[in-house]
């Protein structure tokens, strides 16, 4: 079949604001195993290039393929762009297939369907097995109901086939790199770059996160095979930069480690970015020199909140003391460390604010990043603000950057400048200042300074959408009707 992979347009600050782009995995993920079957597969990457929504309606229809498979990694914000693209390719085709799939469809794929028409299939869970079986299904004009993991309609109504497995062996299925063709994917300040995985899901039970629903189990891949994948993208594509999409990379310590060191073994010159748990950084320490020798530069860690009692309330299963213990080891190897934090998990009141500035500080990490709770339906946390009204009800802004849930005792615009002062005092803290222009180490130098760059565009991006661009709404919606 003739295929076309389309990643749509986004409105997220790491889409529009960072001038960089990395390549979307998961079509990528999709596109290698129809490439092997046969099947003649096309990406059209319009974020990369922020296309209009016209506009690519109109590249699709030029193409003209048999099948149009669309996703997007932020899956919540981006399924209002799907439905306007699907329904004008719709409007002016009525034979090429339309397929949607990612995070959001899967757990919403009725409303989907019944509101959106010109959407034929959903694939629900992981896509790779499940979008080959699909596609030589409709190759082969076969009934659709027996194909596992898919959402479609039988006789006007939207039904749900058998679900689909975890794929067992993620090395199974070979993503197709050679879609990338033609864009150039740059991250850490101009360097090629993409996005990989060692591993899916997540072991821990973070109420707010529904990483551990979505892959159902922690599976890696096996480390010889991944560090040949990552030489080969090196040698052939020039990658130098290699940021982990992993939930949580290192939940088997003996895998991790074998990993490290058979990358450290191909002698290649890397920069590793990626997100991990401060318990595991704290656990590796006898070992966190083979992070470095590897070429990690950074980590993202999840702070979430400097309340124990909240933490302990969103099973985030971790502690202060080892979050501190964790930003100091990666300082010791020379890794930066950058901390997340999280808004809205409690019914925040000025002083919440301060308690919070003040653990960040005695934290001391290199960078932070200050984000809001964004409740999905399909998390156990949806259970626990269900009830709660919302302030935002243009979903494609349900991004981590823009505040959702309506605060008890303090107004949206305190909240957010409240933030923006935060944000000020971690960034120009006199030790923050010293690292960024003395660090002894000049590529983190050149790290710590392209990431500041960004952020001080998003600092007064954010606060300019916030108070001329983005529409809150002052009825009164719960969260549960919002859904309905």
């Amino acid at each position: 079949m003739n295929i076309l992979i389309i990643n749509p347009p986004h409105l997220a600050i790491g889409s529009r604001l960072a001038n960089e782009h990395l390549p979307p995995l998961g079509l990528l993920a999709i596109g290698g195993p129809l490439i092997d079957a046969g099947h003649s597969v096309k990406l059209l990457d319009a974020d990369y290039y922020n296309y209009s929504i016209a506009l690519v309606v109109s590249k699709i229809l030029v193409y003209n393929p048999d099948l149009i498979l669309l996703g997007h990694s932020g899956s919540t914000s981006a399924q209002p762009v799907i439905n306007d693209i699907t329904r004008l390719v719709r409007e002016q085709s009525t034979t090429i297939r339309i397929v949607i799939g990612g995070v959001f469809p899967t757990y919403h794929w009725e409303e989907i369907l019944d509101r959106n028409p010109q959407i034929d299939i959903i694939v629900c869970g992981e896509g790779e097995e499940i979008t080959l079986n699909l596609v030589n299904a409709l190759e082969n004009n076969n009934e659709l109901e027996h194909i596992k993991g898919l959402a479609i309609r039988k006789n006007g109504k939207a039904i749900r086939t058998i679900a689909a497995e975890t794929i067992r062996n993620l090395d199974d299925y070979r993503i197709g790199w050679e879609l990338m063709k033609g864009y150039n994917y740059t991250y850490w300040g101009k360097r090629k770059a993409v996005v990989i995985q060692f591993s899916r899901g997540c072991p821990y039970p973070c109420t707010y996160c529904g990483q551990s629903l979505f892959w159902k189990s922690w599976r890696h891949r096996s480390a010889n095979s991944l560090a040949d994948e990552i030489e080969m993208l090196h040698k052939e594509y020039g990658i130098v930069v290699f940021n982990f999409a992993d939930e949580n990379p290192s939940s088997n310590p003996k895998a991790w480690r074998e990993f490290l060191e058979a990358l450290i073994a191909k002698k290649l010159k890397l920069i590793l970015v990626g997100s991990i748990r401060a318990d595991n950084i704290v656990r590796d320490a006898e070992f966190l020199h083979l992070y470095k020798q590897a070429g990690f530069e950074r980590f993202l860690l999840g702070i979430e909140n400097y309340n124990e009692v909240v933490l302990e309330k969103i099973r985030k299963a971790g502690t202060i003391s080892k979050d501190k213990e964790a930003i100091q080891l990666l300082r010791k190897h020379n890794i930066l460390s950058m901390a997340t934090y999280v808004v809205g998990f409690g019914e925040e009141k000025i002083m919440d604010f301060y308690y919070s500035l003040k653990q960040l500080l005695s934290y001391d990490p290199d960078q932070v990043q200050i984000l809001y709770v964004t409740p999905h339906k399909w998390t156990p946390y949806y259970e626990e603000v269900k009830d709660h009204e919302i302030i935002l009800t243009d979903q494609r802004k349900w991004d981590y950057k823009h505040q959702v849930l309506k605060t008890k005792f303090l107004k949206p615009w305190i909240v957010i400048i409240l933030v923006k002062l935060m944000e000020i005092v971690m960034q120009t803290r006199p030790v923050a200042l010293k690292r960024l222009f003395f660090h002894k180490d000049a590529r983190l130098r050149s790290a710590m300074r392209w990431y500041t760059g960004i952020g001080k565009r998003v600092w007064f991006w954010e606060l300019y959408q916030f108070f001329f661009v983005t529409k809150l709404t002052y009825e009164k919606i719960r969260m549960k009707d919002f859904w309905k």
